[in-house]
């Protein structure tokens, strides 16, 4: 009597859980948003057949479960149908929870300007991962906001939490960092992640700087110290050659910390230490794009945060490390990793129209909503970076054209529901004739 009741007990279960399975819905049947803030539809369809095919999956095993137990006609052991049905539940719960995680970024969609704002978050940042030279194949991207300093990137193409690859590259922007240029350096940082993933680059640098850590003397250390941050520092390097001086323009608002934390070195941080980290954004963007402002740059947070303020053997920290410096410059813009056959990160991802004098020219022919439309949203950020450098712009006036710059984009992707990263370098959008 007591194990026929208790596997009874677990059919009831069983099939609750595909009563509740039957309630996840499609996201196209209950999330409310404009067209204008909705996510590409190569995003929506990736996520949306992930879902269902996890849907699917799920519940062929529940019922597979039920079959079992009716077949065994009571006989099965309680404990043996426990052990079954305590998998099927926990695998129930991975996919509500991976539900949820689109959930949470798609629901946004629905604020009031916000979510228009994500969806032209898309298109720029389908801008940032889009390359020349056929060297991969670009995933969805879809952004959300979250709370916290930080931006972050849930790689598409990697495996999802109980199995699964995870069908869209998914970008957290921090809500502080809405709206503003300074947006564009967080947002091309994560997209930067991507494109590493991608090409491959972190394994390839990490091979280079390796043989590097037989340095003599204390040289050892700061290319050990390299080789451990060279994840966000490629991210960095393409946020770089994206969008120019906003780059180390918007990390140095991320970073500006109470000095101990700007000078801080943690070996559980992947993150450079941020006063050297400010300082090689600007030294990227030197190789890159050369220019005396990229020094003036650097020279400035060094005002900002005088390394004669801290100890001495953090001094010497720093020192040794920006020692080094200009030789890790050179073998990252020199650097021809396989996936990018036989070129070099240099060749590839330098674009003339973002070195500061092709940038200072654009922004003397116009910098309102209109002028910078007609360009791809990453030399938009670029521009108003440099014209911000050179005293162009105010922050309220930066905000309001951002924002707008997001309507646009939002709503050039919304005519263009095929929107997709070409393999050229370009972003399909329709044309806005009437937007001013």
């Amino acid at each position: 009597m007591i194990a026929a009741a208790a596997l009874r007990l677990l059919r009831q279960e069983a099939t609750a859980l595909l009563t509740r399975l039957g309630r996840v819905r499609p996201f196209v049947l209950h999330e409310t948003m404009v067209p204008a803030a909705a996510p590409s539809t190569t995003a929506q369809g990736a996520i949306e057949g992930y879902v269902a095919a996890e849907r699917r999956a799920l519940r062929r095993r529940v019922e597979e479960f039920v079959a079992w137990l009716d077949d065994a006609g009571g006989r099965a052991a309680p404990e043996v149908a426990q052990r079954r049905f305590t998998w099927l539940r926990m695998r129930f719960n991975v996919v509500l929870s991976n539900f949820d995680l689109f959930a949470d970024v798609l629901t946004q969609r629905s604020e009031h300007d916000t979510g228009v704002w994500l969806a032209g978050l898309d298109v720029a940042a389908e801008d940032a991962l889009a390359l020349r030279g056929n060297f991969y194949r670009p995933p969805p991207l879809i952004c959300y906001i979250d709370r916290g300093p930080g931006a972050a990137i849930r790689r598409a193409r990697t495996r999802l939490a109980g199995g699964g690859e995870n069908p869209v590259a998914v970008i957290r922007v921090p809500r502080e960092r809405m709206v503003g240029s300074g947006i564009a350096s967080s947002l091309v940082h994560e997209v930067g992640h991507q494109a590493a993933e991608l090409l491959g680059l972190v394994p390839s640098m990490r091979g280079e700087l390796q043989g590097l850590l037989r340095s003599p003397g204390g040289q050892r250390l700061a290319w050990r110290l390299w080789e451990r941050w060279i994840s966000e520092i490629l991210a960095d390097l393409w946020s770089v050659s994206r969008v120019s001086i906003a780059a180390p323009l918007g990390l140095m608002a991320v970073v500006s910390l109470p000095t101990a934390f700007v000078f801080r070195l943690s070996w559980n941080d992947p993150h450079p230490i941020p006063w050297i980290r400010v300082k090689l954004s600007c030294a990227m963007g030197d190789a890159l794009y050369p220019h005396p402002q990229w020094r003036q740059l650097s020279a400035v947070w060094g005002a900002l945060y005088p390394i004669e303020s801290v100890d001495p053997g953090r001094r010497a920290l720093m020192t040794l490390i920006e020692e080094t410096l200009p030789a890790l410059v050179t073998l990252l813009v020199n650097h021809r990793p396989p996936a990018l056959r036989g070129k070099s990160l240099q060749e590839v991802l330098a674009a003339p129209d973002r070195h500061p004098k092709s940038l200072a020219q654009l922004a003397a022919n116009g910098t309102t909503v209109s002028d910078l439309m007609k360009h791809r949203p990453t030399l938009a950020f670029a521009v108003l970076g440099q014209s911000r450098v050179d005293g162009g712009w105010g922050a309220e006036s930066e905000g309001n054209t951002v924002a707008r710059l997001l309507r646009v984009w939002a709503l050039g992707g919304a005519l263009s529901p095929k929107r997709r990263c070409l393999t050229n370098g370009t972003v399909a959008r329709a044309p806005l004739p009437f937007i001013n």
